[in-house]
């Protein structure tokens, strides 16, 4: 039991106070980290958000750790965000006589439809959309883009290519075909039962992965029937070419520089990832950016220079999120990851041009009194040295709407809905109440006014701008903003619930 600084009452719970970086940090649970334990160290080093990869490991077991973040709740008093990856059609050649070959650069290779084991001149590929859709020139990749084949001709049976980087290959081998959209669904049958077995287990975001149409999105939003919010994983050259209709199709974005960075040269990663992070923020979508953060602290206790200069990049460019994938995963140091994220996020963001840089992107406001507000209060914000902005909010449009314009102050996000607390747990700069709804204007600011003294927000002296919708308990009505002092003896001998 802790005592509560701001009114000496006792509390069952820990009570975490706001992180002083704005940019949010998901962590990836796996094997070195998915323990009860180890979970909730990662949250104190500073883990914000946790990834649970539904390529590896079987339901039940995911069940564990998903109750496992969920106590965090209970213990910390704050909201916990969960997002469910899904695998996606991942492409896999077949099987080897001998379990690997070599192929010799400037020889002939066959993939067909036959499932006897392969050898140095063929191996079965089954997935028949390839062979729909492939065209002579185009390139397959395989292995993460370590062979390189060009086709030559196809058919319906067999696709002949010629082996411009070759090497040795091994059974079941990913395969990238960069140069053409292949028609197959975006969901798998293991998707679907990942899938409904995610939003039945209450998870807050589901990760869709290989998208490469707009129309990829679709089965995915059908399936999760409002229960979860959709990310869409941006790691195709196809999705670049329709970016602007997928992200606004979607709930948020990821930059998965994982396959990107196999089927585009590499130099091509850096200026994309740029433009998916504008594109998002732009449009008002998180946008998380993943894959090699920190890849060295797999096996070492520090990263490179390089690699803490690759994540300050993605804060710079105003990422809502950054991502650690084997690092916390599967590495041997997962608690340091975290913290080098934590305090890489807190330097950067002390920096005196952080705000400059992250206001390259502009994000002109859409004509809607709720935009409107949500940019006067950016600029009020600076005008008054406010000390926080608070919104209220049910669906959580207002928070969006405000972490876009990248106010230099905190975002205290007062919600009644649970689900939208955990949901905006990706989102930048926010820090999310799961309270009571309010009823009247009144009871509005005295309730701002008495979290933000709770949660540390504010102090007395210090004024709070306070946005709403008014009637109340009407989503998307964000009609009100009103700038407040906050006294300091709001808590004096209140005693009524706050929070739930």
């Amino acid at each position: 039991m802790t005592l509560d600084p701001q009114n000496a009452r006792p509390t069952d719970k820990e009570t975490v106070l706001p992180r002083s970086r704005k940019v949010r940090v998901l962590a990836t649970l796996g094997p070195a980290s998915d323990t009860p334990e180890m979970i909730a160290t990662l949250f104190q080093a500073g883990a914000d958000a946790f990834r649970i990869n539904m390529s590896h490991g079987d339901q039940e077991s995911k069940k564990a750790v998903i109750a496992a973040i969920r106590s965090l709740e209970e213990r910390f008093n704050r909201p916990s965000t969960i997002l469910a990856d899904l695998q996606g059609p991942k492409l896999r050649v077949g099987k080897f006589a001998d379990g690997r070959v070599t192929l010799v650069t400037g020889s002939t290779f066959t993939l067909d439809h036959d499932t006897t084991p392969g050898d140095a001149t063929r191996v079965e590929l089954p997935h028949k959309e390839i062979f729909a859709a492939i065209e002579p020139g185009a390139r397959l990749l395989l292995d993460d883009g370590k062979l390189v084949l060009r086709v030559a001709f196809h058919d319906e049976e067999k696709i002949t290519t010629l082996v411009e980087v070759g090497g040795a290959l091994s059974n079941n081998k990913g395969l990238n075909v960069p140069d053409v959209v292949v028609p197959m669904a975006a969901l798998t049958e293991k998707d679907r039962s990942d899938l409904a077995f995610a939003v039945d287990q209450g998870v807050d975001w589901i990760a869709l992965s290989f998208v490469q149409r707009p129309e990829d999105l679709a089965e995915a939003r059908k399936l999760i029937e409002g229960r979860a919010a959709l990310l869409a994983k941006i790691e195709k050259p196809a999705a670049i070419e329709r970016l602007d209709e997928i992200v606004e199709l979607c709930d948020g974005v990821m930059v998965a520089r994982g396959d990107l960075g196999v089927e585009l040269p590499p130099q091509s990663v850096p200026p994309l990832q740029k433009r998916i992070v504008e594109t998002a923020r732009r449009m008002g979508r998180p946008v998380v950016v993943a894959t090699q953060m920190l890849e060295s602290m797999i096996v070492s206790p520090s990263p490179t220079r390089a690699e803490v200069s690759d994540v300050a990049t993605a804060i710079y460019d105003g990422a809502d999120a950054i991502m650690l994938s084997a690092e916390s995963a599967a590495g041997q140091w997962p608690i340091e990851s975290v913290a080098m994220m934590n305090a890489i996020g807190d330097a950067v963001e002390r920096d005196p041009m952080h705000g400059d840089r992250v206001h390259f992107t502009v994000t002109r406001p859409d004509p809607t009194t709720a935009d409107a507000l949500a940019e006067a209060a950016k600029n009020i914000a600076e005008t008054v040295s406010a000390s926080a902005i608070i919104c209220f909010t049910t669906s959580g449009s207002t928070a969006r709407r405000i972490s876009r314009e990248r106010p230099g102050v905190p975002i205290l996000v007062l919600t009644p809905s649970k689900d939208t607390a955990r949901r905006l747990g990706l989102l930048w700069g926010t820090h999310n109440v799961n309270t009571r709804d309010v009823e009247s204007f009144e009871e509005m600011v005295a309730k701002a006014k008495r979290i933000a003294l709770r949660q540390g927000i504010a102090k007395a002296g210090d004024s709070v701008i306070v946005m709403a919708g008014v009637p109340f308990r009407t989503p998307g009505s964000t009609n009100v903003l009103h700038v407040v002092r906050i006294v300091g003896d709001e808590l004096k001998d209140y005693r009524g619930p706050d929070a739930r």
